[in-house]
């Protein structure tokens, strides 16, 4: 192929190549480079063979293959390799241009860069990417944030490869300025986070708990995945367990029980913790993987820290709804943390998120797709306002009636010595958020007895602050307060 392509790709990995094939077969012209070049001649030989994609073995061969205004999209490592490339392509690019990041950037690198790139008049976006290897190449959840001069540009070209609803709306829209963009993305990774805990706790429960064979968890997950809890993921589950290898063995049996991560999960705790977020039920499914990891010493420790290994007394169905409860209330409650912390990160950067918005890009798409994305968009349409998400009227009704379930099988888990830490941390949020009075009355005395921090008081106005020489031989100097 020869002549202007409408939008340039740099980087040839995985998301890179199934993009760029998704955005051809969407009527675009695409030129693309990558440091390797012998992997733009694999795939003009290959994938791309035939189709309106034209490889450049350059950066400045690259660009001028675009035409103007550019519009260069990057798929590269997230970190270091990001800034190097841009500091290869400034010298290239004219006021006007666009550079596009598509991978996994942290938000406050992708706010650095766009106002660096700000005094060149060059235009930068933070693209949030979701769906994987598959999203990519037939329809991802895409989230753009950054200037906002550039969306009207890339409106029409990010919303056609996009993936779409049933009524044919795309799953992309403009987050915000700076790095929003990323910043919702790293939420939705978190809930991914915490979905797959979710997901896996109830795998556990049911297979070392119950004694469910590979074959009735797998019929099990299939008939969730009819209701409340239809999903990519619990679909997936169901596929996994049901999954034999060429000598009829089930392959889930013989994966190391031991998770990875690449960050984007303690990236959401450690921005939750920044905003003064408790976004409990994320972090317990961060640490989750964390103490996964640590195999060889739970093997060691299993042989020498005794607990209770109760096996489960009472009737099989039943537990089994229960658990669906459970899983369900808790997933709730995860939606619950991550929308609040986006609304938190919307007042503190001053982005104006629209939660309903963000709501509608994940509904098709991304790894957290589901029906339940649904019920949410919904919320947010008729309560703009809305701070949680557990006082819709939907939700509200949804978590009473699962709760006993929720409550039985947390306290099973338990008795039984299997653990559940993202559920019991679900529920805790739960109790502590309708709790019109928490013990943290007590944490303030501790607080003043030994730091002189100061108290409010039940029976004075919010704001005035009061303190107890507790034991006679304390000073008058106070301490500043701090809040969370």
């Amino acid at each position: 192929m020869s002549g202007r392509a409408d939008i340039g790709v740099v980087g040839l990995a995985v998301m890179g190549e199934n993009l760029i094939l998704n955005i051809e077969s969407r009527g675009y012209a695409v030129a693309c480079y990558n440091r390797t070049t012998e992997r733009v001649e694999d795939f003009l030989k290959g994938r791309a063979s035939g189709r309106k994609i034209q490889g450049c073995f350059s950066l400045a061969e690259l660009m001028g293959a675009l035409t103007s205004p550019r519009k260069i999209m990057l798929m590269v490592r997230a970190g270091a390799a990001v800034d190097a490339l841009i500091e290869q392509l400034l010298p290239l690019l004219t006021p006007g241009d666009i550079l596009i990041d598509g991978g996994n950037s942290f938000h406050r690198d992708t706010t650095r860069r766009m106002k660096a790139l700000e005094q060149a008049g060059v235009l930068y976006v933070g693209l949030g990417v979701s769906g994987g290897e598959e999203g990519a190449l037939k329809g991802p959840s895409l989230m753009p944030g950054g200037r906002a001069e550039a969306w009207p540009l890339l409106k029409d070209i990010l919303q056609a490869v996009s993936a779409k609803t049933e009524a044919g709306e795309p799953c992309c829209d403009w987050m915000g300025p700076e790095g929003a963009g990323h910043f919702v993305k790293m939420v939705h990774n978190g809930i991914e986070y915490g979905d797959m805990q979710l997901i896996a706790e109830a795998y556990d429960v049911m297979h070392t708990g119950f004694s469910l064979t590979n074959e009735v968890m797998s019929r099990t997950f299939r008939d969730w995945n009819r209701g409340v809890l239809n999903s990519y993921l619990v679909e997936i589950t169901a596929d996994i367990l049901a999954y034999r290898d060429e000598q009829g063995e089930p392959v889930i049996n013989y994966i190391l029980d031991a998770a990875g991560q690449k960050g984007t999960g303690r990236w959401t705790v450690a921005e939750a913790l920044e905003l003064g977020q408790p976004l409990s039920l994320i972090t317990e499914a961060v640490f989750a993987r964390t103490l996964s990891a640590m195999k060889e010493e739970r093997v060691f420790a299993s042989q020498r820290l005794r607990g209770v290994t109760s096996l489960f007394r009472g009737e099989i169905a039943r537990a089994v709804d229960g658990l669906r409860d459970a899983l369900y209330a808790s997933k709730i409650v995860s939606y619950t943390q991550g929308f609040q912390l986006l609304l938190a990160a919307s007042k503190e950067y001053q982005w104006d998120l629209n939660a309903g918005r963000i709501a509608q890009v994940w509904r098709e798409g991304c790894v957290i797709r589901s029906v339940f994305l649904d019920r949410i968009y919904e919320a947010f349409e008729k309560q703009p306002d809305l701070q949680n998400l557990m006082m819709s009227p939907f939700f509200e009704a949804a978590l009473e009636s699962a709760q006993a379930g929720w409550r039985s099988t947390v306290a099973e888990a338990v008795r039984m010595g299997i653990p559940v830490p993202a559920m019991s941390a679900a529920l805790a949020y739960f109790d502590g958020c309708r709790a019109a009075r928490l013990p943290a009355n007590l944490l303030q005395a501790q607080r003043d007895y030994f730091g002189a921090h100061r108290y409010e008081r039940t029976d004075r106005p919010r704001g005035e602050f009061f303190h107890t020489n507790w034991t006679g031989a304390g000073g008058s100097t106070l301490s500043g307060r701090y809040g969370v």
